[in-house]
């Protein structure tokens, strides 16, 4: 079906889910009625599949105690395996290993690699850059470690949904210019990378599901207390990674959009920056998804489409 407005409807899987149980709050509510919101959407363990999952403590310089979850592919190789370091989504505030434990899952079953999740520091109780220095010590840990863990080391990916698609977006940024770890590839699911709030998508979604102003707010609040963010071209390359001063020599890029959703301008303008740049990037706009949608694919085939697209292209980078 199709708006007045011209645009395709919201998928009516997610429509029904959403409505039965939506996850709305407000910066009154605080963050951890939030967490519990998110935590509380979650598929039945039945319908996971079974992998060999492993939980560590990780760090690399001043930074040694970063809980990570591991997750090994059902295949028959067991060594030089790609790995996969996976950034989850929350708004920096929100989200944990066990919120995106089946997004992981579905990463490394199908990706065919090795899944590093990262349990990265939260804002509000730990603003910004404290996240940013969690996920950049992980990566370097995973550099370190991949052939330990039976993964090649020059076949290492940053993936990510939404804030987590943003500290993806960041370590790409970080890890070319520090000269490594060499990343292959940047799977970026409706990232923060712009943060541009005029952005048309911002007023055109302004009540959308999951991600609306409000809870949007109390995200950038919690996540960046204090700072300007009228100017979106002021704002640091570890919080807009689209503000470095060349895009030029990053690794390829899959951003995957949702035309319902508050973000959806901004992965479309950071995958038009990238390939101004010279950056290979595959860009898919998805007409009838809203945000979050990779983690509602058990929920909804429209959805299972689009998330096994941007899946196939990480694939793909992972084993030329």
């Amino acid at each position: 079906m199709t708006a007045s407005n011209g645009r395709a409807d919201v998928d009516p899987n997610l429509k029904a889910l959403l409505d039965a149980v939506p996850l709305e709050f407000t910066i009154a509510d605080g963050a951890d009625v939030a967490r519990e919101k998110l935590r509380a959407v979650k598929p039945p363990p039945e319908m996971l599949p079974q992998l060999r999952i492993e939980e560590r403590t990780v760090g690399y310089g001043d930074l040694d105690d970063i809980p990570v979850r591991i997750y090994w592919p059902p295949v028959q190789q067991h060594d030089n395996l790609p790995v996969i370091v996976y950034y989850h989504g929350g708004g920096w505030a929100i989200g944990d290993l066990d919120t995106h434990d089946h997004v992981a899952r579905a990463h490394s079953v199908d990706a065919e690699a090795i899944v590093v999740s990262v349990d990265y520091r939260l804002a509000p109780e730990h603003p910004y850059p404290q996240g940013v220095e969690d996920a950049w010590a992980a990566l370097r840990w995973v550099s370190e470690h991949a052939g330990e863990l039976g993964g090649d080391p020059t076949r290492i990916a940053v993936a990510g949904d939404s804030a987590g698609g943003n500290l993806s977006a960041v370590m790409a940024l970080r890890a070319r210019d520090a000269g490594g770890p060499p990343l292959v590839f940047q799977l970026l699911w409706y990232p923060v990378a712009v943060g541009d709030t005029k952005a048309p998508s911002f007023i055109e979604n302004a009540d959308a599901y999951i991600l609306n102003q409000d809870v949007s707010t109390a995200f950038l609040t919690w996540y960046l207390p204090g700072m300007d963010l009228s100017d979106p071209a002021a704002l640091p390359t570890d919080v807009a990674p689209a503000n470095a001063e060349s895009l030029s020599g990053l690794p390829p890029a899959f951003i995957g959009t949702a035309e319902h959703d508050l973000l959806r301008d901004d992965g479309g303008r950071y995958a038009e920056l990238l390939s101004a740049a010279g950056v290979s990037v595959q860009h898919s706009l998805e007409p009838t998804m809203v945000h979050g949608y990779v983690s509602l694919a058990l929920a909804s085939p429209a959805a299972a489409e689009a998330t096994e697209r941007g899946i196939a292209a990480l694939r793909a980078a992972l084993h030329p």
